[in-house]
């Protein structure tokens, strides 16, 4: 009995650890999901490759294939969602940088039973759009904060440089600005990555207005500009930036650059896309209704020696 019961006992151990040893190499033949991530980016701006190389990072750990699209123009990014749509892909994380032309496409993905969550652009439309859920930073909030820190500096003239004019996000950067700052703001338009325009539009700007204490460019590629842009003039202006990127870290760091307002864009295509994850394999919806925020946080002299490192491996 005793030698019948102890080859049950280690029989028994032995389908065990079987079935554990099996169950790894199950898992891992499962199929996985497919989301994309769809975005407005620009050609040149690096900005774009930290929120795809936060979305990579999850797809990755959550074992999932991520297709990555982007287009600067509403007509260009709505036909991506519609073209995901076709593909019958199994989530949509998308930045909502032209509300009135996407959400129809949107509510044809949410009749698809696709889910879509957004980040980076549309924190003021997302519920409209009837988007699950929300990852970024609040632009308003942002544009407010700087707005403050102009008053703070005593500065009574600023010019807001605008590099895709029709983005929300950046109108709202700028109309936050206004909504604290007390001094003259002046928002200045410019044509996209084309810096040589860029800077001759900068340029003449501070010369028609020297008493411009700040300029401030909504996305990083545009502050070595603004440097230079600030040189040839002439000028007193100091230069304030939306964003990071290692040239505008190196500038903050020799003082040529005060600050720039980080909204960590590796965590919002990191959380997007496990965002899907979550609600696909559990169900969850996370924000309480409310977005998920990733910023603002300002990065000057004091702080930038700890940020430097993360910016070169391309993760801030």
């Amino acid at each position: 009995m005793r030698k019948t019961n102890l080859t049950k006992i280690l029989l028994g151990g032995v389908a065990l650890a079987g079935m554990a040893l099996a169950a790894p190499a199950a898992t891992a033949a499962e199929p996985g999901y497919t989301f994309a991530l769809i975005t407005h980016a620009q050609p040149g701006d690096t900005f774009w490759d930290i929120i795809r190389k936060g979305a990579e990072a999850a797809a990755k750990k959550d074992h999932v294939k991520l297709l990555y699209e982007a287009n600067p123009n509403a007509a260009g990014e709505t036909q991506l969602v519609n073209t995901m749509v076709q593909q019958h892909v199994d989530g949509i994380a998308l930045t909502l940088a032209f509300p009135d032309a996407e959400i129809p496409a949107v509510k044809q993905a949410e009749a698809a039973k696709i889910p879509v969550v957004g980040l980076n652009a549309g924190t003021d439309q997302w519920k409209q759009a009837g988007l699950m859920m929300y990852v970024g930073q609040d632009e308003t909030v942002a544009g407010q904060a700087v707005g403050n820190k102009l008053n703070d500096e005593g500065v009574k003239s600023a010019i807001c440089v605008d590099q895709q004019q029709g983005a929300v996000q950046l109108q709202a950067r700028c109309d936050g600005i206004k909504d604290t700052f007390k001094g003259q703001l002046q928002v200045l338009y410019v044509n996209g990555y084309d810096m040589a325009s860029a800077q001759a539009r900068m340029v003449a700007a501070l010369q028609q207005n020297p008493n411009v204490g700040y300029i401030v460019t909504l996305g990083a590629p545009f502050a070595p500009t603004a440097v230079q842009a600030v040189q040839l003039a002439n000028s007193i202006a100091k230069v304030g930036t939306f964003d990071m990127n290692p040239q505008a870290v190196g500038l903050i760091e020799k003082g040529k650059v005060q600050w720039a307002v980080d909204q960590q864009p590796f965590v919002q295509g990191y959380e997007a896309i496990d965002l899907l994850w979550l609600y696909k394999t559990n169900g969850d919806i996370v924000g309480g209704g409310g977005p998920v925020l990733t910023g603002p946080t300002f990065v000057t002299t004091q702080n930038v020696a700890e940020i430097a490192k993360f910016v070169k491996e391309g993760t801030r």
